[in-house]
């Protein structure tokens, strides 16, 4: 894949390395990460007991263009002074890597894709994959449907002017015209200002008008729909493939890509409530975080506030406002539009641990000596000189130091953190062979020896300075005063600002340099300098700097940090069950043929590294490094047990290089498995670069003796989690306050946990009573509720959802692009003569030739396999507005496997178009939108 990638994207940017992505942030200055003003004028700025400087070692390098030219940010006057979140999905707007291009490589925000030019902005909208590469790239490449701007413009370059969360807006200016249009994630509309001429829309090709009304204008262009709007009073001029209008003395015009020709009058109603800014707002309070997604507007015509967005499925999997039935295509599956300028999440919170619990599996002399190994090695740090091996190799021991404490090896454990402690005080000292630089153009701070473009591209700041902070964290666990501003901690949290920065005011580094808080997840590239978007690769080491954040939070006694940390890792863990691992297999095109990609990228996705083919590698480096931040992947069991059966399919066998990263991996979902494969080895074998044998050890055989994590459960503190095994839950917390505290899980079970100290209890497992993943279910009838769920409440809102089109092709049989409902942790004794029933109510619209399809699958026991499938005939519908009911009483068409007793099982309905070319729609959260199986 990476060769055609490099075809395909003119890339210069190839490392030899596991790394390559960005990390989010969010708050505010109260999170208290020290001074939001920019360093004095000196060759070297103190930081508490350390230092940095702001100049460049000699001989080194900060940004510069592929050629090798020093850059600066490309800006307008407005926004010269203000910090650029340079990893971002539209970098390329203020990083001109390549000097031939002073526009702007493509933009994938989602459902429209853009790319600046001196004409305007083209805008996109990709709704069929392609798969490249040898089948290891799927992508919903950009092109242009047709480019925005003012007619005779034609401007030199494009600058960003003006951002906020997740919108962007480009400017463009040539003498005679100016022309400014706002643009984001999950926006379907594309705002735009200009002056010096009219508005002008160029197509691909000759457009079909199926809407003209004076100054509103509906357009389909390669099969897709788009509304123009122009000024109350202007006129649309189609002349072929140019339209324009003149705005009548205003500057404002927009446009927007329409899900269906019949929603225009929606659309309609938004068309002047400009979207000026998004903001997310979160708190993490009793185990569950919760964030608020808004959008600010302004009225240009009339009153109206309100807007459209469309929502990835990572968040309206977790949302319970309501959704309209509209629906768009998105490289991250289907994106569900709601109604309104805000949205919010709720999502359970993933907690991380300093260690996983003391268990009567580990044989401590044994530790004892893996331990001795590390600490007593000639070179603990393996040779390591810049920021990122350094960092690796600070990981590797940081890891140890509450294994070493937990088995009474307070010797080696202090051993640990001497070393870790002298080569950080190296690193955050100006002056000596390493030392960190800071940047006034870009306003970053970047350490030399600096290593994969994270001084030439400002790529992976969060990858490298995850360990840093994770190991900084550690350290604070044991030792405070050597983690206060007066000491080393404020190098630590200039590190925090420079990758994660809270604050939307500090005018010494950017508010999210690499988080994408809409997206859900960081992205690596400093420059964003590529056909595909931006990119992320190892979604693990951004994981990282979430889990540092959250221990350095807790052990510094700052929990506005700690909370800020709990929300990204909360976030990106679901982008990542989703985008990396494809986890409910409604994400990659059924034509990509793999179940988890090593690389995501704003057009799609890829099996591949930057580095190597090697199916350890695109396995593993979504896995590294485990630590205690990693308990979140257990969320999705089955998942893994996929990931690691296709690794072994394309390894042609068991892991043999990274094979101690891969058995911790699957240890999070069989733990039984993955020490047979280290009893196998008995220790004989290289650890990753990354990895120890003591660590490895300690993992797997504690997750053997108290099960794998048990993400249905939840603590009130971050620093908690829950294992379980054979009916067994083991509940741990630690409390780095100075004072005991009892911790409240989500089952109901309470610890109690002493001051600055690790508490462990085991009990029975029961039912989770949160409403939002219920415990074991006995009930046999379920309804269908918005956002893929399958639920025996019957308090949930009426509501419908989008049936895709079957894209003129017969699916007869084969669900094509279905919509899946789910239940899961299902109990039941299959009833004698019963059988499977369901009552559903679907629309077809006026569209002729649609034919509705259900699939019902039956998962015994939870493991991800489903046992049984009945698929039914399809329903006829009618061209006639208006619900039909649709019942099995159509009859079964086929039948696989057969039912048995459900034991914690899963139950899935999917419902899909057999035939015809349009979307219908199903009814959801009424008693005509049912599923009843032959259960008691």
């Amino acid at each position: 894949m990476i060769e055609v990638l490099l075809v395909r994207t003119s890339l210069s940017r190839l490392a030899s390395r596991p790394a390559a992505a960005t990390l989010l942030a969010i708050a505010v200055a109260a999170v208290g990460l020290g001074p939001a003003a920019s360093p004095a004028a000196a060759a070297t700025i103190p930081a508490g007991a350390g230092s940095y400087t702001d100049s460049r070692p000699a001989g080194t390098s900060g940004p510069t263009t592929n050629t090798g030219a020093p850059v600066t940010p490309k800006l307008t006057t407005a926004a010269r002074d203000k910090p650029v979140p340079t990893n971002d999905w539209w970098s390329s707007l203020a990083y001109q890597r390549y000097g031939d291009n002073p526009y702007s490589t493509p933009m994938y925000g989602h459902p429209l894709t853009y790319q600046a030019k001196a004409s305007g902005l083209e805008v996109g909208y990709p709704t069929t994959p392609a798969i490249v590469g040898d089948g290891r790239q799927y992508e919903y490449a950009h092109k242009a449907d047709l480019t925005v701007g003012l007619s005779g413009l034609n401007s030199p370059d494009t600058k960003a002017d003006a951002w906020s969360d997740w919108t962007v807006t480009p400017y463009w200016a040539d003498g005679s015209r100016t022309f400014r249009a706002t643009i984001g994630h999950g926006m379907p509309f594309v705002y735009a200002k200009g002056s010096g001429g009219d508005a002008r829309i160029t197509t691909a090709s000759t457009p079909t008008v199926f809407s003209d009304d004076g100054n509103v204008l509906g357009i389909t262009v390669a099969g897709h729909h788009y509304a123009l709007f122009a000024p109350t009073g202007s006129d649309w001029n189609v002349s072929g493939t140019a339209i324009t209008a003149g705005l009548g003395g205003k500057d404002y015009f927009s446009l927007a890509v329409l899900p269906s020709t019949d929603a225009l009058a929606t659309y309609r109603k938004y068309a002047f409530s400009f979207v000026t800014g998004s903001q997310v707002a979160w708190q993490s309070t009793g185990g569950t975080v919760k964030a608020t997604y808004s959008l600010t507007t302004e009225a240009k015509e009339g009153t109206e506030r309100g807007t459209l967005q469309a929502l990835y499925r990572h968040q309206w999997l977790h949302t319970t406002d309501a959704l309209t039935p509209y629906t768009y295509v998105s490289p991250r599956g289907t994106m569900k539009v709601r109604e309104s300028a805000s949205f919010t999440t709720s999502q359970k919170n993933n907690g991380v641990v300093p260690a996983l619990p003391a268990s009567s599996g580990v044989d401590k002399a044994r530790l004892a000596g893996y331990l001795n190994e590390v600490a007593n090695a000639s070179d603990p740090f393996s040779g390591a000189a810049d920021t990122y091996w350094t960092g690796k190799a600070l990981g590797r021991l940081a890891q140890l130091v509450p294994v070493a404490d937990q088995i009474g090896e307070t010797a080696t454990r202090d051993k640990l953190l001497g070393l870790m402690k002298g080569r950080l005080q190296e690193w955050f000292t100006a002056g000596g062979a390493s030392e960190f630089s800071y940047d006034k153009d870009w306003k970053t701070l970047t350490g030399y020896p600096a290593s994969y473009g994270s001084d030439t591209e400002l790529n992976d700041h969060h990858f490298h300075y995850s360990y840093y902070v994770y190991a900084a964290a550690i350290i604070a666990q044991y030792d405070q005063a050597w983690a206060a501003d007066s000491a080393w901690g404020t190098m630590i949290k200039h590190l925090i600002r420079d990758t994660a920065n809270p604050s939307r005011t500090d005018s010494a580094y950017p508010f999210l340099r690499g988080f994408d808080v809409y997206a859900g997840h960081s992205w690596a590239s400093g420059h964003q300098g590529f056909a595909a978007g931006n990119n992320q690769e190892s979604s693990s080491e951004s994981i990282n700097l979430s889990a540092g954040l959250v221990l350095w939070g807790a052990a510094t006694g700052d929990n506005n940090l700690r909370d800020l940390g709990s929300f990204l890792l909360t976030t990106e863990s679901e982008a990542i069950t989703q985008y990396w691992f494809d986890a409910s297999q409604q994400v990659f095109p059924a034509s990509f043929g793999h179940d988890t990609v090593g690389m995501v990228w704003g057009s799609g996705g890829a099996y591949s590294t930057w580095w190597t083919a090697n199916p350890e590698e695109i396995h593993g480096i979504n896995v590294l490094p485990v630590t205690g931040g990693s308990l979140h992947l257990a969320r999705e069991k089955a998942a893994i047990k996929r990931n690691i059966a296709e690794m072994e399919r394309e390894n042609g066998g068991p892991a043999q290089e990274w094979r101690d990263l891969l058995w911790q991996f699957e240890s999070l979902s069989d733990p039984a498995a993955a020490k047979a494969k280290w009893d196998g080895v008995n220790g004989n074998y290289e650890p990753e670069q990354g990895e120890s044998k003591a660590h490895t050890y300690h993992w797997i055989n504690t997750l053997n003796t108290v099960g794998a994590p048990d993400m249905t459960v939840s603590g009130d503190l971050p620093t908690s989690a829950v294992f379980s095994k054979d009916g067994t839950r083991t509940y741990t917390a630690h409390n780095h306050g100075s004072t005991a505290r009892t911790v409240t899980f989500s089952d109901g079970r309470t610890l109690s946990v002493p001051a600055r100290s690790t508490a462990t209890s085991t009990g029975p497992g029961g039912s989770d009573p949160d409403p939002e993943e219920p415990g074991p279910s006995t009930g046999n009838t379920f309804r269908l509720k918005s956002g893929g769920v399958l639920t025996t409440a019957t308090t949930d809102p009426a509501g419908a959802d989008t049936i895709a089109s079957a894209d003129g092709v017969n699916r007869d049989g084969t669900p094509y692009r279905p919509t899946v409902y789910e239940v899961k942790k299902v109990n039941g004794k299959v009833a004698s003569g019963a059988a499977t029933a369901f009552r559903l109510r679907v629309d077809a619209g006026t569209k002729v030739g649609l034919a509705p399809q259900v699939r019902v699958s039956y998962d015994l026991t939870g493991d991800g396999t489903f046992d049984r499938a009945e698929t039914f005939r399809y329903f006829a519908t009618d061209p006639v507005n208006g619900w039909e009911e649709y019942t099995q009483a159509s009859g079964a068409q086929a039948t696989t496997g057969s039912l048995g007793e459900l034991k914690n099982g899963t139950v899935r309905l999917e419902i899909w178009n057999a035939l015809g070319n349009g979307t219908s729609h199903v009814q959801t959260g009424t008693d005509a939108a049912v599923l009843k199986i032959p259960y008691v």
